[in-house]
């Protein structure tokens, strides 16, 4: 099997595109102000153009990989109910802005992945709308799972005549066992590898519990572009859905509910240690360095809100995500403090006139910088510490040439630790903190450091 290389070197940011960034030129009057309180139907008018305007951020920022939140035609905020796969939503602009948009982040060095939502689509989706149209006459019967006529797609109420994603009737499901359904959404992955895009995070993929498509999916897309990323939204940890006929990585939500019950205090440093390590063993090492390792995402409360503010706590989340195998992903806006609980409260407009926690966008920019350059923090072997504390959990990511030591204390009191020194690290050797802080001497095999109160550090 082989995982597209440039994964394990992918910094990526995830855009939820109607809340990232607004052009100069939108002015549609129906759109929200630009950072009110976030709505499940209420567009604030993000667009293709607005993130064009603002790619210095990004490219200031140090991120590599872009995540795209679905673009295609629909008509929610969230664009998981598509209309047409082959449009890119007029709010957001045009097939020709989706390609300087592409263009512009090829240039830079930036990858793009969108969103395939191939489960279901929208009741606009003019398979769908003929078939509520013609009922039983109608020649697309079979694309959708219909119990029986008629549909009553858009009465109050749950879908019970046909099969929605969750219930929800305005989500048909595709029927995948209909051979001109498999051929439709093929056709569709095909069209935007061969527009340029490097990849596809696919949505609720374990709904389509079906091997054989998702191997003539990976086919398809990988003919077109060998070195294509493949991310399946899978929440739970299951290795059944990497592999030749699957994803080539998966969104690590397990990793990051160890990481909030680390900081939240339901489990110590040293069952954290043991959970985060039990996930690598999971999975074959090629598919351990392209899992997404996420801190939030657009369907969890932001990160910043979980820590309840507290910058210590956040430094050391995103120093753990950046030292962990895989590739990290920054949502927009947690660079910068951006609050918020569930939907649609975890979709709010980048405050581009602020306020910004700006010690927390030092600090994960300074993470990018040093994920770019660092060797061991891309690409490491990873082994964890006895650290004989259970406030403190210490593993080391090291490849020939390199080796990093990465300490947390996830408690409130400054903790010091004696750890055995790395066997590349010779007697008298006083390693650097990547990170600014203090470093330790190695003596007698062994290095001694003290840790402030969520106190973390790099050391090389």
């Amino acid at each position: 099997m082989s995982v597209p290389e440039w994964v394990q070197d992918a910094v990526f940011y995830q855009i939820f595109p109607d809340r990232f960034a607004r052009s100069r030129e939108n002015i549609r009057p129906y759109l929200q102000p630009w950072g009110s309180t976030p709505t499940l139907t209420g567009f604030q008018g993000g667009d293709l153009r607005g993130v064009m305007e603002r790619f210095d951020y990004l490219l200031d920022l140090g991120i590599n990989a872009i995540y795209f939140n679905p673009i295609f035609q629909s008509s929610s905020t969230h664009r998981y109910n598509a209309d047409d796969y082959y449009r890119i939503d007029d709010r957001l602009g045009s097939l020709a802005d989706f390609r300087a948009l592409l263009n512009l982040a090829h240039r830079n060095g930036v990858r793009v992945i969108l969103d395939g939502v191939f489960n279901h689509c929208g009741r606009g989706f003019f398979a769908f709308h003929d078939l509520v149209e013609n009922g039983a006459d109608s020649v697309y019967r079979d694309w959708f799972h219909v119990r029986r006529f008629p549909l009553r797609a858009y009465e109050p109420g749950k879908a019970r005549n046909y099969v929605g994603w969750w219930g929800y009737k305005s989500l048909p499901k595709f029927n995948t066992d209909t051979p001109q359904v498999r051929r439709y959404l093929l056709d569709v992955a095909r069209f935007w590898i061969d527009e340029g895009i490097d990849g596809w995070r696919l949505d609720v993929p374990n709904e389509i519990d079906d091997d054989g498509f998702w191997a003539e999916f990976r086919q398809t897309v990988r003919a077109g572009n060998p070195q294509a990323y493949l991310l399946g939204e899978i929440w739970e940890p299951l290795p059944r859905w990497v592999g030749d006929e699957h994803f080539d990585g998966l969104m690590n939500y397990p990793l990051r509910t160890a990481l909030l019950d680390l900081l939240t205090g339901r489990c110590t440093a040293q069952v954290f240690g043991q959970r985060a390590e039990a996930l690598l063993r999971l999975y074959p090492q090629e598919n351990v360095r392209a899992m997404y390792v996420l801190l939030g995402s657009h369907d969890t409360e932001r990160i910043w809100t979980m820590a309840e503010g507290d910058l210590r706590k956040l430094q050391l989340a995103f120093a753990f995500q950046f030292a962990y195998p895989g590739a990290p992903a920054v949502y927009y806006g947690d660079e910068v403090g951006l609050a918020g609980g569930r939907d649609p409260q975890c979709r709010a407009a980048f405050p581009w006139d602020g306020p910004w926690n700006e010690a927390l966008r030092a600090w994960v920019k300074h993470l990018i910088a040093l994920r770019h350059v660092s060797p061991s923090l891309r690409r490491g072997d990873y082994r964890g510490l006895d650290c004989a504390s259970s406030n403190c959990y210490a593993f080391l990511r090291s490849v020939e040439e390199e080796t990093v030591l990465v300490v947390l204390n996830a408690s409130e009191q400054a903790q010091t630790l004696t750890l055995a020194a790395p066997e590349q690290w010779p007697e008298g050797y006083q390693p650097m903190d990547m990170l600014g802080g203090r470093a330790g001497r190695v003596m007698d095999g062994q290095v001694t450091l003290t840790l402030a109160a969520w106190g973390v550090v790099y050391l090389a």
